[in-house]
């Protein structure tokens, strides 16, 4: 669980020194952007903007009962981040598993992609996609319910 927090703690804390020397300096508003920058930054990176993951096994289970997607991803992520932004409201109605949190995940992402944990893999009607255009991912969508 820390190692998804990493980034996120790691970007808080650089904000805040340059927040800090940007005070001392006397220059406060550029330590309020500096810091409201790094904030975001920080909240983008963590794992709060994507919906609650699953463990691999259970989203499975779901995804064959209901048809809906799987989508294996990590935090700090570029990739991951820029599909789950563009599927939107969307995003909530697939089932994610975090690879970093459940061992069986990141296996069957190792499986489908020739022992590379690349993400985001997509796993639709038992196929895998590796790294699928996000408007391709919402007409599946689409399709499953």
């Amino acid at each position: 669980m820390m190692r998804a927090w990493a980034l996120p703690m790691l970007l808080l804390l650089c904000g805040s020194v340059l927040t800090a020397r940007l005070l001392v300096s006397g220059n406060p508003g550029a330590a309020a952007v500096v810091l409201l920058v790094f904030v975001l930054l920080a909240g983008v990176n963590s794992p709060l903007i994507f919906p609650r993951s699953t463990g691999a096994l259970e989203a499975q289970r779901r995804s064959a009962v209901d048809g809906r997607p799987v989508v294996f991803w990590r935090p700090g992520c570029t990739y991951c981040m820029r599909l789950r932004i563009r599927l939107g409201r969307n995003a909530r109605r697939m089932h994610w598993v975090d690879i970093w949190r459940d061992p069986a995940g990141a296996a069957a992402v190792r499986a489908a992609n020739d022992g590379n944990e690349t993400v985001p893999t997509v796993i639709v009607a038992g196929r895998p996609h590796t790294n699928p255009d996000p408007a391709w991912v919402r007409q599946q969508l689409s399709r499953s319910t």
